[in-house]
């Protein structure tokens, strides 16, 4: 049963084709992380939302006309890869350009569920196009199920969208690790994703320290995930010349990319946009990690004292040591959950 959605966008064929074709345009309205090859017989693999990934064939790309790509999802498979097949034609249009979507080879129960996905993510294509970003995606914010990896991919986007509305201005300020700035802090975020990555058989690509840096922890992100998504989170790995469950490490990279988020937009005057489940998570996650030994030999400071009703993200800030007061005085302004 095939959909079809239409909406035009305030920028040209090839801007709106780029939408579609590159990972820093497709982070900006539908996928946390995104491989693409734009040509003819390339591959693609999107994650959407946390624990949903599309993958496929590039079928045809032909730059700011047409995307064919076969379409299906990782895993659960419902339409599984190869089973539908999902058409973009863009045209001139007298505002901008014309994107006609077509999504064929569903039955009418998938039909239905992917009308709703991409109605969403076609008004998000749209926002994306007129403000260059269409901001955190409410249906990424509550993974379901949530679990290590799911948590690691959402708080992956949460530290994606502070990083990337960084302004050059922003790399030299200091952070509330007293020992890093912003570059040194993504610098040390970049290292953790290489040991965590690692543990799992992660292949990092050569750093481009040229890119912004939303990009280099994207790309770093993405390739680190993939590989804990192909090994899972059973039996043990080494860590640091230690044997360790292998959940450990993935619980220690979403602790790791959601309080260096926090840093990064304490920082810069930013906000951090992250649901309480997945705070809470988190939470739970820092209190079996961040034991008194490891406090010691980590370089975590003590806990900080806040109220018991205090937000959850706060209550995770204060306990990795750090205040979760502004310096101007404000319980953190940069805190939020979708929609407030």
């Amino acid at each position: 049963m095939p959909l079809e959605n239409a909406v035009v966008l305030p920028v040209d064929p090839a801007q709106s084709f780029a939408l579609f074709t590159r990972p820093e345009g497709l982070r900006r309205w539908m996928a946390i992380t995104a491989r693409i090859e734009p040509y003819d017989a390339g591959v693609y693999r999107w994650t959407v939302t946390p624990g949903h990934t599309a993958v496929g064939a590039v079928v045809e790309a032909d730059p700011g006309q047409r995307l064919v790509l076969s379409w299906g999802w990782e895993g659960y498979g419902d339409p599984a890869p190869g089973e539908s097949t999902v058409t973009v034609t863009l045209a001139p249009a007298p505002d901008g350009t014309e994107i006609r979507l077509v999504h064929e080879g569903l039955t009418e129960q998938q039909a239905a569920r992917h009308a709703e996905g991409w109605s969403h993510y076609l008004d998000r294509l749209v926002a994306a196009a007129l403000q260059g970003d269409a901001g955190p995606d409410e249906w990424a914010a509550v993974p379901d199920p949530l679990d290590e990896l799911s948590c690691a991919e959402a708080t992956l986007a949460v530290v994606q969208h502070v990083l990337r509305a960084l302004e050059p201005a922003d790399l030299a300020r200091q952070t509330p690790c007293s020992q890093y700035d912003v570059v040194q802090l993504a610098d040390h975020l970049m290292r953790s994703l290489t040991i965590i990555g690692s543990a799992a058989g992660a292949q990092l690509a050569p750093r481009d320290l040229d890119a912004p840096l939303e990009t280099q922890v994207a790309d770093a992100g993405q390739a680190v995930l993939e590989a804990w998504r192909r090994r899972g989170v059973d039996g043990t790995v080494e860590l640091n010349a230690n044997q360790v469950p292998a959940a450990v490490p993935v619980g220690i990279l979403c602790l790791e990319l959601l309080v260096h988020a926090w840093d990064f937009a304490f920082a810069t005057d930013r906000r951090v946009v992250v649901s309480d489940t997945v705070t809470e998570y988190v939470l739970t996650v820092a209190g079996k990690v961040i034991t008194p030994a490891a406090r010691n030999s980590a370089g975590f400071a003590a806990p900080v004292a806040v109220g018991a009703f205090a937000p959850v993200l706060d209550r995770l800030i204060a306990f990795t040591g750090r205040r979760p007061v502004h310096p101007t005085g404000l319980t953190s302004p940069i805190r939020a959950d979708p929609g407030s």
